[in-house]
């Protein structure tokens, strides 16, 4: 039965560009390191998909939506369903002048940015530097060879899901409590500095109340815990009377 919008369900896969075979995504480890693309500073697992929430490219989402759990395919995705169609208009002159101190060291192939946009220097000269704006892969057809490996079924595997999403967790370290319409959640206490996280709470909130039916509200409990030494016990003292 093929996936519904909305289900949650685990992948693995190796993306690749279709003329040049470069890989530009893995989700297995073994894999990146068989294809020379490891890094040791990502962790390598399953990557979470809502089916038909554009969570993943418009070629893949369609591909996904009409496969079924334990299926593996080949998906094939043209431009105008990955990043895009080039678009000359995002090839901008910009004077070197621009990058200010840096100017000097601003070299073709670098990944830059300017006025808040990413782009890469094609050309440098005459004291200005081409810049192109266009995502890296757009133009490019891209080949995914995906293994949908499992639903997530229960409430609280969805829960979890969600979390791990946006927050560098483990598992074993989420306490979650369910009744009733609420959720209550403690995440491990080296998180609570995490950058952003009061946004990043704000959308897993979101995140569960679309996913997960019936459930109106979402807790996340902050405990802290002082360390005072245990007083120690007090020798009783016993009175004798009428004793000399």
């Amino acid at each position: 039965m093929p996936l519904e919008a909305g289900t949650l369900v685990y992948v693995n896969y190796i993306a690749k560009v279709k003329d040049t075979n470069e890989v530009i995504e893995v989700t297995i480890e073994d894999e990146a390191k068989k294809l020379g693309v490891y890094d040791p500073s990502r962790k390598y697992e399953p990557r979470l998909i809502a089916i038909g929430e554009g969570w993943v490219l418009k070629g893949l989402d369609e591909a996904l939506s009409s496969a079924n759990v334990g299926d593996k395919i080949s998906v094939e995705i043209p431009p105008e369903k990955g990043f895009g169609q080039r678009d000359p208009s995002k090839v901008k002159m910009i004077p070197l002048r621009k990058f200010g101190e840096k100017a000097s060291e601003v070299r073709v192939g670098d990944e830059v940015e300017v006025e808040n946009k990413i782009g890469i220097v094609r050309f440098v000269g005459s004291g200005r530097a081409q810049i192109d704006f266009n995502h890296r892969l757009a133009g490019k057809t891209l080949i995914y060879e995906v293994d949908i490996i499992k639903k997530v079924e229960t409430d609280k595997d969805k829960i979890i899901a969600l979390i791990k999403r946006r927050i560098p967790v483990e598992e074993d370290k989420i306490e979650l409590t369910m009744e009733d319409d609420s959720v209550k959640i403690k995440l491990p206490s080296d998180l609570y500095l995490l950058e952003g996280l009061q946004i990043i709470k704000r959308a897993i909130s979101n995140d569960i109340f679309k996913f997960i039916k019936n459930v109106n509200r979402v807790y996340f409990i902050e405990l802290y815990e002082g360390k005072k030494p245990k007083a120690p016990e007090q020798e009783k003292v016993t009175k004798e009377e009428g004793k000399g």
